[in-house]
């Protein structure tokens, strides 16, 4: 298992690169700007909770606990880049 300092500065590095693909698209994207910060927003609560929730691991099992964060950043990530999606090619 990885440390949970690289665990995370890895959240930190997807959740910076997925507010960046949410600039890049609204530069691109003229009058999508409230769905942009909406993005943004969204991105930085799933980073927040992902970081907050490893600050503070519940006891017990241990690899169950680490496989459902990693479950959740992921869904949390990838509903982020569907909408950035639609909103592409929309």
């Amino acid at each position: 298992m990885a440390s949970r300092r690289s665990l995370k500065k890895d959240i930190n590095y997807i959740s910076d690169f997925t507010v960046g693909l949410c600039i890049m698209t609204g530069l691109e994207k003229k009058g999508t700007r409230e769905t942009i910060d909406q993005l943004i927003r969204q991105a930085h609560n799933v980073r927040r909770e992902a970081l907050r929730r490893i600050s503070h691991t519940e006891p017990g099992s241990v690899k169950l606990f680490y496989k459902k964060l990693r479950e959740d950043f992921n869904n949390g990530t990838e509903a982020i880049c569907n909408q950035l999606e639609t909103l592409i090619k929309g």
